[in-house]
């Protein structure tokens, strides 16, 4: 599967928006190193405000890889967080969060096992 070039779509982005931004070393650091989609979402929040129905509309659309999934599940497994908890937190359905929980119940497993 191709994957988008975010670094390249992050550039063309701020060039026409924002080409100020560009010049700034912390951008250009965090540009070039958009690998999961966690570093996308950061990058996206640090670098473009959001408005209430902007943050509404991205959240329908939000996908993410399995190394993030397994990520936020392995924190909310090691700090005893509720999914309730984790749902509110990061804007994820408790629904979605079982279903990573299935989906990545070997991998799952291992984490789990670990304590």
């Amino acid at each position: 599967m191709m994957r988008p070039n975010y670094t390249k779509i992050y550039r063309d982005m701020l060039k026409e928006r924002d080409p100020g931004k560009l010049e700034d070393p912390k951008v250009q650091r965090l540009i070039k190193n958009l690998k999961t989609t966690e570093d996308i979402l950061k990058f996206n929040d640090l670098v473009f405000e959001s408005s209430k129905e902007s943050l509404r509309n991205n959240q329908k659309l939000k996908t993410y890889d399995k190394k993030t999934m397994l990520k936020l599940l392995q924190y909310q497994e090691k700090h005893g967080l509720s999914t309730n908890y984790m749902s509110k937190k990061y804007k994820i359905s408790r629904t979605t969060i079982a279903k990573w929980k299935k989906t990545f119940e070997e991998e799952y497993q291992k984490i789990t096992s670990k304590k």
